[in-house]
């Protein structure tokens, strides 16, 4: 008899990208970065994942996060139900939209090749354990993580720095020194994490 594989726990991400001269003549150097939150027995337990590359796009630095993230996710044989939140619409609209209908025609778009073709596969093949489903919020638009993402991926992008895997997370400090100078007062950082999961465990 096939043993049967654990339930899947529920990962919640919040992922940004930046690219500092983004379209401009000369060398690009971007960066990436992710929230992951997932639930533990002390409550919403945070990591950050953070990336650089010193000549980049925005659209390659979002994919390479999300890469970075999902292979993270999958250290050990985890599985996750994932939402994963990004403000990048090429991002999303990409793996909801348009993946399948280039997978069904051979990796090719109606109009030709796939741009970036190898961080697509890439990404496919990192979320082939996992149960994403692909979330878009506004950019800079006053969303507490996503504007935390944004942080670390401009903070890799300017540095050309790595976490070297998933790292303990700074959102508690970071978001505190937005309290102390009255942004985000009325934002629950927990319970956010936990409708979310709600949503993602209701919908299985």
């Amino acid at each position: 008899m096939a043993q049967r594989r654990p339930p899947m726990r529920v990962a919640v991400i919040h992922a940004d990208e930046s690219c500092l001269r983004n379209g401009e003549e000369g060398p690009n150097p971007g960066g990436a970065g992710s929230l992951i939150e997932v639930r533990s027995r002390q409550g919403v337990a945070r990591r950050d994942v953070y990336i650089s590359s010193p000549d980049t796009t925005n659209n390659r630095m979002a994919l390479a996060g999300a890469i970075a993230t999902f292979a993270l996710l999958s250290q050990k044989g985890n599985r996750f139900r994932v939402a994963y939140i990004s403000d990048s619409q090429y991002l999303v609209r990409g793996m909801r939209e348009w993946m399948p209908s280039w997978r069904a025609r051979g990796w090719r778009r109606k109009g030709g090749a796939v741009v970036n073709l190898e961080l697509w596969q890439k990404l496919v093949q990192a979320t082939a354990e996992h149960d994403p489903v692909w979330h878009w919020v506004r950019g800079h638009a006053g969303h507490p993580k996503n504007e935390y993402a944004n942080y670390l991926a401009m903070r890799a992008a300017r540095d050309q720095t790595h976490s070297e895997g998933t790292v303990p997370s700074g959102f508690a400090d970071w978001l505190a020194d937005y309290r102390a100078r009255g942004h985000f007062t009325e934002y629950d950082a927990d319970q956010a994490f936990l409708e979310l999961e709600s949503e993602l465990s209701s919908s299985v």
